[in-house]
């Protein structure tokens, strides 16, 4: 990494106690050794496999998440609107009604100081509820953070390809990344877009992938095979931390690298993200 660069690390969907417990196992290490500048963690999926609280806030906070994003399952837990409105380091998509409790758009200091601005949308395609368009407010939160950053990353929770594509090449040359979230499988389509902006479709999922997205493979099935009502209980085995790491410069926003984070709990890297660290892809 240049010494001039960013390095930001994002983390895909954390799944229920197995995802915290994946991440504590690997991230405070990784910020360390990789001298990583910022994190950014969606955990909207952190309490139970569905919504947060604060305390669990506080602790992926804890293990050296620097801001938290999430999706469709941001209001699942009661008093979440309390904690929005007076942590912006707390995100919900900006794309909901401006008239919702939180922000979708910050501005949060990095360990080294350096400001940092992180857009949350979500798609339509698929999704509910329904919101309001994610490019239009795109363009309100890049009005917003006018001039007070070029180094700006977004996470956009969608359902569709397709639909992370396009907000992805709308916003090339804007931002300085975008990352996918929500289907809990990462893609192997990392890129650094013709005018500068990194962009992979999904993080993918943190938690346990011995599972149907996170969760027990025979409820999933149950559900299947019979259309009965079944609990979607949190899997507890496979542990893996999933996400993406990209070096930005600074000074102009472009991102110069991205590789894909894709590591085992059980057997965490011995080298940086230069070397064998368990990583997948690489583009440049």
């Amino acid at each position: 990494m240049d010494q001039a660069s960013k390095r930001i690390v994002a983390i895909g969907d954390v799944v229920g106690k197995p995802g915290r417990n994946a991440l504590a196992g690997i991230l405070p290490a990784m910020i360390e050794r990789d001298s990583v500048d910022f994190v950014m963690v969606n955990a909207e999926n952190v309490a139970g496999g569905s919504g947060i609280t604060e305390k669990l806030f506080r602790e992926v906070l804890a293990v050296g998440a620097d801001a938290v994003t999430s999706g469709d399952h941001i209001w699942k837990k009661q008093k979440i609107d309390v904690l929005l409105n007076r942590e912006k380091r707390l995100l919900r998509p900006h794309n909901f009604s401006p008239r919702a409790a939180g922000t979708g758009v910050s501005i949060i200091p990095s360990k080294s100081g350096f400001p940092v601005a992180v857009i949350n949308l979500m798609g339509r395609v698929y999704m509910t509820p329904v919101i309001d368009d994610p490019f239009t407010a795109a363009d309100e939160a890049l009005k917003a953070i006018n001039g007070k950053t070029r180094v700006i990353i977004v996470d956009m929770h969608a359902e569709t390809t397709s639909e992370k594509q396009a907000l992805a090449h709308y916003l090339d040359g804007r931002v300085s990344a975008v990352f996918g979230t929500h289907t809990h499988v990462q893609t192997a389509d990392e890129t650094i877009l013709p005018k500068g902006t990194a962009f992979i479709c999904d993080l993918g999922m943190t938690g346990p992938h011995d599972s149907i997205l996170g969760r027990k493979v025979e409820n999933v099935l149950h559900r299947y095979l019979t259309h009965m009502y079944e609990r979607f209980d949190v899997a507890e085995d496979g542990l893996r931390v999933c996400g993406a790491v990209v070096d930005v410069d600074p000074h102009s926003g472009r991102a110069l690298s991205i590789r894909r984070i894709n590591l085992p709990v059980d057997s965490p890297p011995k080298k940086g993200f230069g070397g064998e660290s368990g990583l997948t892809g690489d583009a440049d």
